[in-house]
């Protein structure tokens, strides 16, 4: 796959963090991989992202597609000739753009599975329900805004903003059994504010049989609007061990 760039607009990056047992996010993780730790604990979390004017960058963004979208991910490190590298670990993106679906894994890194969201949003409140159509991914969130951050993780919203920043070099299964696609995200401005996470369940994060309890608590939230931003196609990642699971059968 060669390396190319999509532009489009963020209208909304909800990000939901949870602080996991590494040794649990170890198993899910594909190697050279393994779990980038904050205050002892991996981090984990849902990204739920409303995209515009997503286009290739050779198109102006009055051809570009709106679509609501949303990711599984943990953040990770790994080792190579460049010494240590951060980013993040992708099993699993959702999305309800028909488009996307078709073009993931074929015309960009990443698959992407089609579900359907329902999204409500009225101030200071948001709330997203994700069901996709092959029933393994489950999402319900509702997010207020807050003043604080709050969580065990994170100082403040800029603590959080510089990490997550310092991971947007995302990988996730392809299509070759022995490599992990990547695509790094760029943006002008990382601006966030925080919110409350009043109701929150995840297929994946709130699967006790992957995550018993006490093992994987939401920790904190918080969200970034109408950031102009870009998606490019970076060199693959050579894994040895590719056979982890990147569907998850809806619990209750």
């Amino acid at each position: 796959m060669t390396s190319q760039t999509i532009n489009c607009t963020i209208e909304r990056r909800l990000l939901v963090n949870y602080r996991i047992d590494p040794e649990l996010v170890s198993k899910q993780l594909p190697s050279p991989l393994r779990p980038q730790l904050v205050r002892g604990w991996a981090v984990g979390g849902v990204c739920f992202i409303r995209l515009a004017n997503t286009r290739p960058a050779y198109l102006p963004s009055t051809l570009g597609i709106r679509s609501e979208n949303v990711a599984h991910r943990y953040a990770v490190e790994w080792d190579d000739q460049d010494g240590t590298g951060t980013g993040v670990y992708v099993p699993r993106r959702d999305t309800d753009s028909l488009l996307t679906s078709i073009a993931g894994g074929r015309l960009f890194p990443g698959r992407y599975h089609l579900a359907q969201f329902s999204v409500a949003e009225e101030h200071p409140t948001l709330d997203i329900s994700v069901d996709s159509r092959d029933g393994k991914t489950r999402l319900q969130v509702r997010a207020t805004s807050c003043e604080e951050l709050g969580g065990r993780l994170f100082d403040s919203v800029q603590d959080a903003s510089t990490f997550f920043r310092s991971g947007s070099l995302g990988y996730s299964p392809s299509t070759h059994s022995n490599h992990l696609d990547a695509v790094a995200l760029s943006s002008d401005s990382w601006a966030a504010r925080p919110v409350q996470v009043g109701e929150m369940y995840s297929s994946v994060f709130d699967n006790r049989q992957l995550f018993p309890a006490g093992s994987c608590t939401l920790d904190s939230a918080l969200v970034m609007e109408y950031l102009h931003a870009a998606w490019t196609t970076q060199q693959s990642l050579t894994t040895t061990c590719p056979s982890v699971t990147v569907g998850y059968e809806v619990t209750e």
